[in-house]
């Protein structure tokens, strides 16, 4: 029987081999949309207005990165940066019609193959509440 330090380091690397699928995953996404792994994780955050700093908090970047994607996202048309009703100093990300439905498009595309797909939903479900344990 493993120790709980064994155990510990076994989950946390199944954790990590997990995470590289699920980016792989999103790198094939994106590169089938024509967009960048960037984009498709800000399009997926992206499902009510925020600040670019809140999108950067949970896109694990830096603000300037965050900002980087939305300039793009915004050229493309599918976001508008409008002002935040609370802080003058900050802007709230929204999406545009075509964003809205380009999102629609990336959320169907990262649905389809995932690889969470292996799990049938009871498991999904125990899985949401474990990780939901963890990070709240």
């Amino acid at each position: 029987m493993a120790s709980e330090d064994e155990m510990e380091r076994d989950v946390c690397k199944l954790v990590h081999r997990f995470a590289q699928r699920l980016d792989v995953h999103v790198r094939r996404v994106a590169e089938k949309l024509g967009v960048t792994a960037s984009q498709v994780v800000a399009l997926r955050e992206l499902s009510e207005p925020i600040t670019a700093r809140e999108l950067a908090v949970r896109m694990s970047c830096e603000p300037s990165n965050a900002t980087f994607v939305l300039d793009r996202l915004e050229q493309q048309d599918l976001i508008e940066r409008k002002p935040h009703p609370s802080d003058r100093r900050a802007k709230l990300i929204v999406l545009t019609p075509a964003g809205e439905a380009f999102r629609t498009t990336v959320i169907e595309h990262l649905d389809e193959r995932s690889p969470l797909s292996a799990l049938d939903g009871e498991e999904q479900e125990r899985l949401r509440e474990l990780l939901r344990a963890l990070v709240d």
